[in-house]
C-alpha cells in the first residue's frame, strides 16, 4: 500500500482499513506461533501499513482541528 493511496481515503475508510489490518496481523501472529506461516514478509508489510495509516490519520485529524 502506497502513502498516496492512503491519503486519498477518508478518515472512516482509514479506520476500516486499520481494523482489517489489525485482524490480519492477529491472524499472522497465530499462524507464526503454530508454524503455519508461509509468507513471513507479510508480517512486516502489515506492520508498516498499520503505521502508515495511523500516521496519515493523525495528520488528517490534526488538519481538521486547525
Amino acid at each position: 500500500m502506497k502513502a498516496s493511496d492512503v491519503r486519498a481515503k477518508t478518515l472512516d475508510q482509514l479506520n476500516d482499513e486499520l481494523a482489517s489490518l489489525k485482524k490480519e496481523q492477529f491472524n499472522l501472529r497465530f499462524q507464526k506461533a503454530t508454524g503455519q506461516l508461509e509468507k513471513t514478509s507479510r508480517v512486516k508489510e502489515v506492520r508498516r501499513d498499520i503505521a502508515r495509516i495511523k500516521t496519515i490519520a493523525a495528520e488528517k485529524s490534526a488538519g481538521n482541528k486547525a
